[in-house]
């Protein structure tokens, strides 16, 4: 009698611990699978920023509360960074000089769908909504914000090969000081302003000169904002969401 109560909680843990081996084996395959559906779930011809450039910092601000609209953007409904092959390719390039310099790459955005341009634009017409001024368009009147060239009804985001990025200090694990915040409405973010330090114009210097080197056009008003020059898809402005 005792030895077959004594074999019985043998038999119960082994089989516990099958049944745990099983259950780890099926939540792995359907990680797997997970995985492979959100790759699959891409336009062909796009790819996350991460799979070029593994090392990579994202802060994707559309995702989160913390940007000018103070809300998150429509389309966006994970933290991640969506861009075409071709622009991953340049990027990697970027990654790989501005590494040799001590820098590492922080994005806030790439792929940006045209529901989001569409929240943005929605946004800009509600002169009653200025809970962001004070930090992100403090000098400008919320009227000008589309007319001056920071929001547009179409966004070269849209197109897949545009990015939003700065450099981080590798040492410090600091951005570099641009002379004003990621996203400012103004004059102080323009490239080739006599607003900013010496030191600052540097600092985009170095970002300028990597993106341009690996093929990227800066965007004149925007010193974080640069498109690859010979983009895949200069017509087509795509509209899936960001997951």
């Amino acid at each position: 009698m005792n030895m077959k109560r004594n074999a019985k909680p043998g038999i119960c843990k082994n089989t516990i611990l099958s049944a745990v081996l099983a259950a780890m084996l099926l939540l792995a395959g359907c990680a797997g699978l997970a995985n492979k559906q959100s790759a699959d779930a891409l336009p062909d011809g796009f790819v996350y920023v991460t799979d070029a450039v593994p090392d990579v910092i994202l802060e994707i601000r559309y995702y989160s509360t913390y940007n000018f609209v103070g809300a998150r953007v429509d389309d966006y409904l994970a933290p991640v960074a969506i861009i075409s092959e071709e622009a991953a390719n340049a990027l990697k390039q970027v990654n790989d000089d501005v590494r040799a310099q001590g820098y590492a790459i922080k994005v806030f955005d790439a792929y940006r769908p045209q529901g989001a341009v569409d929240h943005f634009v929605r946004w800009a017409a509600d002169e009653n909504d200025t809970l962001t001024k004070a930090y992100f368009y403090p000098d400008i009147a919320k009227d000008r914000i589309i007319p001056d060239g920071y929001i547009m009804e179409r966004s070269g985001h849209s197109r897949g090969s545009t990015i939003d990025l700065t450099l981080v200090d590798m040492l410090t694990g600091k951005e570099l000081d641009m002379g004003s915040p990621f996203d400012f409405f103004g004059l102080s973010s323009h490239h080739g302003t006599g607003l900013i330090t010496p030191e600052q114009a540097g600092n985009r210097l170095i970002l300028r000169n990597a993106m341009e080197k690996a093929g990227f056009l800066p965007y004149p008003e925007e010193w974080w904002h640069y498109s690859l020059a010979d983009e895949p898809y200069p017509d087509t402005y795509f509209t899936f969401p960001v997951k």
